[in-house]
């Protein structure tokens, strides 16, 4: 069982990479004996104090002690809440009331950590606007740890450049898989691209694991200061969400040895599917199953066989913490969990995502999936964000448009721009009728688009796009 919990590595690690970095900020650094060290005082503490089975991690500390915090709850068997910085004190009290409500409970049992115990409760955005609390046992994490270093190699198992919230699951996967290789983190309290660029240009962390926002920023900083290539970068992970393919040879060119890899996953299902970023790909296809997991499409529709994916794997969450009357919420099956994403399987083998179940908009009689339209929109440079959504029409059934957030205000394109160039890569019941601008553009706690707020808005608070 030596490596069967998430934490267990540490204690190797301190004793035989006692002086190695395990985790850096760029102000405070810890050696693997130092963490380790820190984590079991830390360990004690809570066992002295009687802390409850679930203990809310303070996120407003830094992320160096985050992670002391993290890894002395688990080692004693709890498990770790990991909360939002940014959410407001009304939410926070919410979360504590509605979906951690045995939180400050004394009585709950502790024992001993097994694979199948809970170590880490996270947070997605639930259709409520309340945080949907998810939660994970050891094994999930510890098989999507193995998962990655076998399907990545070597690389994977160099130091990590986490330069995320420690509240976005992915980059606490990247720490920690950092931690568990052996080869130590380095993390960033809040977001800097010129850090980033600099962490990498001082060759310590050949595996970089990030959002695509991140990287469109690093390229976008790098190109306006001529900054020199990024050799020693060889791995770049990138999830979150899709990846702008026709980005991917400038961003081989900035790291010109690096392996890039999109990921396709969830919070509740961890890894699905992954290729190497390729700017010839099908744009829906999100790559080919892991080889720990199985996909199943369900109530295939012709032509393409689009149905719900439901994923089989090893890696999958327990269940969701506190209220989950949610529409958003996976949906389980047995074995099988569908995060209701729809998609398909095409003849080469890749799985093809074309969008979540829930967003759907039924125009003329078909079924569009948002996201197909705004990653043709999210290609023409001046666009940051972008939300498709469907108003109702009495002809139509659902009148296709786009919200965009741009660059420049004001902004340099035009709504006849947009439309022709969705026109030539798209079928003409996907061209937005309508193009609107929002100032004020809402995100979610995890930084995604927050497509509810913006439909609550209204096109009344939008500037036309002319």
């Amino acid at each position: 069982m030596a490596d069967a919990l998430v934490h267990a590595p540490l204690a190797r690690w301190a004793l035989t990479r006692s002086h190695t970095t395990a985790i850096a900020d760029g102000q405070n650094a810890l050696t693997f004996s130092q963490l380790h060290a820190a984590a079991q005082q830390h360990a004690k503490a809570l066992d002295a104090d009687c802390a409850p089975a679930t203990v809310l991690i303070d996120a407003h500390a830094s992320t160096v002690q985050q992670m002391v915090t993290f890894l002395g709850i688990i080692q004693t068997g709890r498990c770790a809440a990991v909360c939002d910085p940014d959410w407001t004190p009304a939410t926070l009290t919410t979360v504590m009331q509605s979906v951690l409500p045995k939180a400050h409970m004394r009585d709950a049992k502790v024992t001993e950590p097994t694979p199948t115990s809970p170590f880490y409760i996270g947070f997605t955005s639930g259709s409520t606007g309340v945080p949907k609390g998810f939660q994970r046992n050891h094994r999930s994490w510890t098989e999507s740890l193995r998962i990655c270093l076998d399907t990545f190699g070597p690389d994977a198992a160099t130091c990590v450049l986490a330069p995320g919230r420690f509240s976005h699951s992915l980059f606490l996967f990247g720490m920690i898989l950092g931690l568990w290789s052996g080869a130590g983190v380095v993390v960033q309290d809040k977001f800097s691209v010129q850090r980033m660029i600099n962490t990498l240009q001082q060759g310590q962390t050949p595996c970089l694991v990030a959002v695509p926002s991140q990287l469109v920023l690093m390229l976008d900083v790098a190109k306006r200061r001529r900054i020199p290539q990024l050799t020693e970068v060889k791995l770049i992970l990138i999830s979150g969400a899709r990846w702008m393919r026709d980005r991917t040879p400038a961003l081989q060119a900035l790291c010109p040895n690096a392996r890039i890899v999109e990921f396709y996953g969830a919070s509740e299902t961890s890894f699905m599917a992954w290729m190497d970023a390729d700017a010839s790909a099908p744009p829906q296809a999100v790559g080919k199953p892991f080889s720990n997991v199985d996909i199943d499409i369900r109530t295939p529709q012709p032509p393409l066989g689009i149905g719900q994916i439901f994923v089989r794997s090893p890696m999958l969450f327990m269940d969701y913490v506190g209220n989950t009357s949610d529409h958003t919420a996976a949906v389980q099956d047995g074995e099988w969990l569908s995060v209701r994403d729809m998609g398909y399987v095409d003849a080469q083998g890749y799985l093809c995502m074309v969008g979540r179940e829930n967003r759907m908009v039924v125009t003329q009689g078909k079924n569009l999936f948002p996201e197909e339209v705004e990653s043709v929109l999210l290609s023409c440079p001046e666009v940051i964000h972008a939300s498709v959504q469907g108003l109702p029409d009495p002809i139509r059934g659902q009148q296709v448009i786009a919200v965009l957030c741009t660059q420049t205000k004001p902004t340099k394109i035009s709504a006849a721009m947009l439309a022709e160039v969705c026109r030539t890569q798209l079928q003409s019941y996907k061209v937005p009728k309508r193009f609107f601008i929002c100032t004020d553009w809402p995100m979610t706690a995890s930084g995604k688009t927050d497509h509810a707020a913006l439909a609550a808005k209204g096109i009344a608070c939008m500037r036309p796009l002319l």
